[in-house]
C-alpha cells in the first residue's frame, strides 16, 4: 500500500510562488517515476510535471520556466516550486507515483487571485 500526502496549496496572488510537498509512505526510489497532475474545475486531469527514478524531469509546456520539480530523499518527499504563478494555474494539485500502476494523492487547491 502506498500512501501519498500532499501539501503547501493555498491562495496565492498572481505573481506570487508557492511549493507543494508530496510526502510518500515509502523511499521514492521504489517508483519508476513521480509527478504533479493538476485539475482545474471541469477539465481533465493533466500533467504537470514528472521525475524519473534516474532524475530525468518533464515539464508541461505551460509551466516550464516557472515550475521546477525536484525530490529529497532522506524525507521520501517530491517538491513542486510555483514560480510567477497565473489564473490559469489555479487547480487541484495531485501527487502521482507510477510502479506496476499509478498512485494518487487527494489532492492540494490551489488558487491564484489575478
Amino acid at each position: 500500500q502506498v500512501r501519498l500526502v500532499e501539501s503547501g496549496g493555498g491562495l496565492v496572488q498572481a505573481g506570487g510562488s508557492l511549493r507543494l510537498s508530496c510526502a510518500a509512505s515509502r523511499s521514492i526510489f521504489d517508483f519508476n517515476a513521480m509527478g504533479w497532475y493538476r485539475q482545474a474545475p471541469g477539465k481533465e486531469r493533466d500533467m504537470v510535471a514528472t521525475i524519473t527514478w534516474g532524475g530525468r524531469v518533464n515539464y508541461a509546456d505551460s509551466v516550464k520556466g516557472r515550475f521546477t520539480i525536484s525530490r529529497e530523499s532522506a524525507k521520501n518527499t517530491v517538491y513542486l516550486q510555483m514560480k510567477s504563478l497565473r489564473s490559469e494555474d489555479t487547480a487541484v494539485y495531485y501527487c502521482n507515483a507510477n510502479s506496476r500502476g499509478d498512485y494518487w494523492g487527494k489532492g492540494t487547491p490551489v488558487t491564484v487571485s489575478s
